[in-house]
């Protein structure tokens, strides 16, 4: 079953965004207050939290959010920034497009006879 994605949360003036209804994942449009709820229910890794909101499974694959997810842990838990468990990064590490790989470019390479 998925999830409907609600409108962000506007405050009175309509201008300025609830705290919990900051988007911490762009690509994937997941809010702080999601993030916590996930470390509420238990989640205390980047890699955790990824698989129970997909934040970090975007187009950018956490580059942009993978360390503001962490700070949210460490700020909710009370561990050490540096305790916290960062996401596994997979290839590929950038994103490329699919005619790279589909065209099968390699170098040629040739034995060359050097003196």
């Amino acid at each position: 079953m998925i999830e409907e994605r609600r409108p962000t949360i506007l405050t009175h003036d309509a201008r300025t965004v609830t705290e919990e209804a900051l988007i911490v994942c762009r690509c994937e449009e997941i809010s702080k207050a999601e993030i916590q709820a996930a470390i509420a229910a238990g989640c205390d890794s980047v890699i955790w939290v990824k698989r129970k909101t997909r934040a970090g499974m975007g187009l950018c694959q956490g580059r942009t959010c993978g360390r503001l997810v962490a700070r949210i842990i460490s700020e909710e838990t009370g561990q050490n920034p540096a305790d916290v468990l960062p996401d596994t990064q997979r290839p590929p590490l950038r994103p490329i497009p699919l005619e790279i790989l589909a065209l099968d470019q390699r170098p040629d390479f040739e034995e060359r006879d050097e003196p």
